[in-house]
This record gives C-alpha cells, structure tokens and sequence, in this order.
C-alpha cells in the first residue's frame, strides 16, 4: 500500500483509495491511537460505499496507520459534544452502525488487518470484515464496563457469529484487554504473525483472494451474509442465480482451460 496516493476524508484521518484491484480503509489518527470520531465514521461509510460499487475493487483491507492501534475505539475526548444528551448519543450510534452494516455488508472479501490496540469500536469494526489478521503485538478488548455505556444487540450479534457467548461474556465481564494469542483461541482472529512478517503475509493474503474467480467469491459472500439473517430475509433464488452465473461466465471456461494448460488463470470477472 502506498499510502501517500490514498484520497484524504474527514480532515486527513480517513484515507481511501485503489491499489492493484485492492481497495484500502486505513484509519488515519495515530496521534489518539486512531479514536474514531463522529466525522470520521461518516466519511468511513461514504469511502466503503464508493468501494463496494467499484469494479476495481476486489478485496478490502481496513487498518490503521502508527503500528500502535487498529482502532482504539470512541474518542472520548468528544464525548462532551458528540454524546452529551440522549439525543446525541442516538444519533452517534446511528452513524457510528451505518458504518458498521455498511462494512459488514461489503459485497467482496473484507480483511482487517491489525495491529496494536483493537478496543472497544474497533473491534465491532475489525469484526465486521470477513477475516481478521493480528500481529502478535496486538491488544484486543471492549472495556464498556468501565465506562458504563450500553452495548446494544447487533454488536453482539456479529461477535456471536465468530466466537461464543461464553467467550463474550469473559470479554465484556472482565472489559480486560486481551493479548493476540488468546483472541487466536477464541476465534476471534484468523491468524497472529510477527512484525517482521505482516506485511509481506497481506500481500500475499490479498494477492491470493485478487486472483481467484470474483463471481465465485461474491456468490459465497452472499451465502454467508444470508446464514445469519433471518430465513424470510434471505435472498435464496438470487443466491442461486449467483451461483448458476458463476457457471456460465467466461471464467468458468478460463478456470477449466487453465488446469488442463497447468498455468495460472487470468479471471475478468465475468
């Protein structure tokens, strides 16, 4: 990623752009361990909305920049004028979910990629993409608990989706933080790689997912979109029509053609 060529939102700490067929999210705050404040997550949303419309896109990554947090979680230091009243704290969290649904229903591959302190929104954020990569150094935790606020039901939705109530209740109990490690045993994390690796792991991670067949990957993404709603929600004829595209699409030929040709195939997307 070259983050110098990536588009400025919300004042410079939300950068969005287009990298080689991969789309970039990086939260941009380090001064504040990437806190997110009110007019970052609306220009979050607008940047994961514009992405999902992209054809250029076929994978995103979101991160944060500083190497010390994904995302730290709130800004609190603005909590006395973003979430003062009952009205603005409504309001916060009907931005601050936008974003959150927006990401979690990106119609291609999402990967979060951490490192540093994941808390508190960040890790609603950071779960709310498809796979979840954590240097070893990373912190994870949701410290409500002690700060009194509530934690409604669709955050801990999408945790129950990949760990178990069991292992929610220990994070939001304890609203200690958790190292990397014990976040890869709860399931939390797909993998935990060192420093000295991450990078170069991303790249081949998202190299891997650009050069697989995007019909095929957009038809399993919207699957396991419609496994977690609920039965009279889900789209199960266009699922279906997802799925018998896939055959008839020039990349079903190219995929055959390549195996019997022993190379690598060359997917268009159609």
């Amino acid at each position: 990623m070259n983050i110098e060529q990536l588009t400025e939102h919300a004042e410079g700490k939300i950068l969005s752009g287009v990298q080689d067929q991969v789309g970039y999210l990086v939260i941009n705050n380090p001064q504040r361990y990437n806190a997110m404040s009110l007019e970052m997550w609306e220009a979050a949303a607008a940047a994961i909305d514009a992405m999902a419309v992209d054809p250029a896109v076929r994978v995103l990554v979101v991160t944060g920049t500083g190497g010390k947090a994904f995302v730290s979680g709130a800004d609190i230091s603005k909590f006395g004028e973003e979430r003062s009243s009952k009205e603005a704290v409504d309001h916060y969290a009907k931005v601050s979910g936008g974003c959150y649904d927006t990401l979690e229903h990106f119609p291609k591959p999402t990967i979060a990629a951490i490192k540093g302190f994941c808390i508190g929104g960040g890790l609603n954020l950071a779960v709310c993409c498809d796979m979840r990569i954590a240097e070893e150094k990373s912190r994870f935790g949701v410290p409500a608990a002690k700060l009194g606020l509530g934690y409604g039901y669709t955050g801990l939705r999408r945790l129950a989706k990949i760990i178990s109530t069991s292992s929610i209740m220990e994070i939001f109990s304890t609203a200690r933080q958790f190292s990397a490690q014990e976040a890869y045993e709860m399931g939390l994390v797909n993998r935990v790689l060192p420093n000295t690796m991450f990078d170069h792991y991303l790249n081949d991670y998202t190299a891997s997912i650009k050069g697989n067949a995007p019909m095929t990957i957009a038809a399993v993404k919207a699957a396991t979109l419609a496994i977690h709603k609920n039965p009279e929600d889900r789209d199960l004829l266009g699922i279906e029509a997802m799925v018998q595209g896939c055959f008839g699409s020039a990349d079903y030929k190219e995929g055959q053609q390549a195996f019997m040709e022993k190379r690598k195939p060359k997917f268009v997307g159609g």
